[in-house]
């Protein structure tokens, strides 16, 4: 679009639910999933009078292990403040958050620089049904572990803030740290938008809220920047303030003010310890460094480097573990062997990958068998449509590859003499085509060779069909 001089800045707030036994400051189950109302509760998450919160130590774990993943600094002294608001899903009148102290600061994720990572408990939910006169609230979702990551406003375009959102969720899934299900709201993204003609300075930001899956992200911002540039345009001014995003209508809407951070007036919560990060041996940097797994963009870079997998088979392992746990599998049972694993590679992202989406995958194969199937390919005892044919075969209804291509007559016919009959029948039949070819019409020789391929069901050999269509062609 015309964007008449104007720059577009966006920062990012990334709320996601932490995958912890229980709650941020009580001993509840954590389970985001659950539908019964107010079934995980108590007098802590409820706001009950006299109750007191006890920190979640596995959560103040998964954070730290995030912010050294992004390569963040670490925390030595940190504290949870009261964030004062009211809001009915608020029960106690204000949120335990972090706000002079995060534990994450700095850092960068898919070159986005990283502000803060901090920690804080999650709401209740609040139900406004039509017909009602009053409103539901389920506190279930009181005081979930809830992490904050803070983007610095670094980002000038809609599909920038969609990557980083996307890469947050690889990540959050390789530590174990959450599933970050956007549709479930365990990951909830909020974009502060702004446009400028001065790239010094920022213009007048509105938040949009509760994005809720990574195309709403990008057109949120791609809406919100559009209709900012109009209004500048027309003269009227930009009004800070919060907005949420209408999904049907692919507009942004306005719902309130948008507040400052002393309008939370924010102080140390009495009722929690001040945490000293670096008398805990077992939470500082050189000891959660221990327990990351690879990491999604090292794992890019291997699958990349050492077998030179084409750069978008290699974004669907990373980001479906259990396609990518199976090319690996496959690759130990290929021996490592490059191109047999470029070959493996293509069939799973086509074939397999393919009926996965149909859903006319049933199982995924044994990798034993699948590397076996890999290896016929190659040493030609199958050709390419008798493998696919095989392959299908292996995925709806099980089966080794051999015993397959041996009950389905599949394994290639090398002979020249049975090759020669089936030269013969194609000749007989598209005399015209053959003939054409003798005339130096090159594109009929592959005709010519698939309908042998065709008139022997996949087994006869490309190659030999070639051979003998091109000596015949010469008599």
């Amino acid at each position: 679009m015309n964007t008449n001089g104007y720059q577009l800045t966006v920062g990012l707030e990334i709320h996601v639910e932490l995958k912890t036994k229980t709650k941020m400051f009580c001993r509840c189950l954590n389970d985001s999933t659950e539908k019964r109302p107010n079934v995980n509760i108590c007098p802590v998450c409820t706001a009950q009078p006299g109750a007191l919160p006890v920190i979640n130590k596995e959560a103040v774990r998964q954070v730290l292990r995030v912010g050294v993943a992004v390569g963040g600094d670490l925390a030595d002294f940190t504290e949870f403040d009261r964030k004062n608001y009211f809001y009915p899903d608020i029960p106690k009148g204000y949120q335990i958050s972090q706000y002079q102290y995060p534990l994450v600061t700095g850092g960068n994720l898919s070159g986005v620089k990283i502000t803060r990572v901090h920690l804080e408990e999650d709401t209740a939910k609040s139900f406004h049904e039509a017909g009602r006169k009053e409103s539901l609230v389920d506190f279930n979702r009181s005081s979930l572990p809830l992490m904050e990551l803070v983007t610095e406003p670094v980002i000038h375009d809609a599909k920038t803030a969609g990557n980083f959102a996307k890469e947050l969720q690889l990540l959050l899934r390789y530590l174990g740290a959450s599933e970050a299900n956007m549709e479930q709201g365990q990951m909830r993204v909020e974009a502060n938008i702004s446009v400028s003609k001065d790239p010094a300075k920022l213009g007048t930001k509105v938040e949009v809220k509760n994005l809720n899956s990574f195309r709403s992200v990008e057109k949120a911002i791609e809406f919100e920047m559009k209709r900012q540039i109009e209004a500048l345009e027309k003269g009227e001014e930009i009004v800070q303030e919060t907005c949420g995003w209408d999904e049907n209508k692919q507009v942004t809407f306005s719902q309130r003010k948008k507040e400052s951070s002393h309008d939370y007036r924010y102080f140390p919560d009495p009722d929690l310890p001040k945490l000293f990060i670096g008398q805990l041996p077992e939470l500082t940097k050189a000891e959660l460094e221990k327990t990351l797994p690879e990491l999604p963009w090292q794992r890019r870079e291997r699958l990349i480097s050492v077998f030179g997998l084409k750069s978008e088979d290699v974004e669907m392992y990373v980001a479906d573990d259990e396609l990518g746990a199976f090319i690996e599998e496959v690759a130990k049972n290929l021996s490592d062997d490059k191109v047999l694993v470029q070959l493996a590679s293509n069939y799973l992202t086509s074939d397999v990958a393919g009926k996965r989406k149909t859903g006319e995958l049933k199982l995924l194969p044994p990798a034993t068998d699948f590397a076996d199937l890999i290896k016929m390919v190659s040493a030609q005892e199958v050709s390419s449509r008798g493998a696919k044919d095989i392959l299908l075969v292996m995925v709806t209804e099980g089966g080794a590859p051999k015993t397959i291509a041996e009950i389905k007559g599949l394994f290639q016919i090398h002979d020249e003499g049975a090759v020669a009959k089936v030269v013969d029948e194609v000749i007989a039949e598209f005399g015209t085509v053959f003939a054409e070819y003798q005339n130096g019409k090159e594109a009929s020789l592959q005709f010519l060779i698939g309908q042998g391929m065709k008139k022997g069901q996949g087994a006869t050999n490309p190659e030999t069909l070639k051979k003998l269509f091109i000596e015949r062609a010469k008599k």
